[in-house]
């Protein structure tokens, strides 16, 4: 069983308060984080937890999908996937919510047609763990498509 952490140090009060974000398994980084940036339009240097779902939904689905791919007959070569993150107030419960999470998705893969790239792919968005982690978030729309 594979465990990943991740570490938040955090100072101050939620507005004007900042932190950061350490990956701590990977080593892979740090990253600044603050509540101000996390809801304004730009994030200005700063990731958000909402961006850090976004990463980790689009990494788990590409692998997923190559799996998923070869698992229908196809070869994968190549794709990419983009995963929009919405965060909005949420009017009933307060707070903030995520509600909605769009996964675009274009890949190059042999060996199958159209139709059964999107069924692999709609499949993969049900199928992918972090899919599953996410299962509370309103709406996860899928837009894949073959490239030539």
């Amino acid at each position: 069983m594979a465990v990943r952490t991740a570490t938040t140090q955090w100072t101050g009060g939620l507005q004007d308060g900042s932190g950061s974000v350490n990956l701590d398994s990977s080593g892979a980084g740090s990253f600044d984080v603050s509540f101000p940036k996390r809801v304004a339009d730009e994030a200005d240097g700063t990731t958000s937890p909402e961006e850090l779902i976004a990463a980790a939904h689009a990494a788990c689905y590409s692998m997923a999908l190559s799996g998923g791919i070869a698992n229908a007959g196809g070869t994968p070569q190549s794709s990419t996937v983009k995963a929009d993150v919405t965060v909005r107030p949420d009017r009933e419960n307060g707070g903030l919510l995520i509600s909605q999470i769009v996964l675009t998705v274009r890949a190059k893969v042999d060996g199958l047609t159209a139709e059964q790239f999107a069924d692999v792919a709609e499949e993969t968005k049900k199928a992918c763990p972090v899919s599953k982690a996410l299962a509370a978030v309103p709406e996860i729309v899928l837009d894949a498509a073959l490239e030539s």
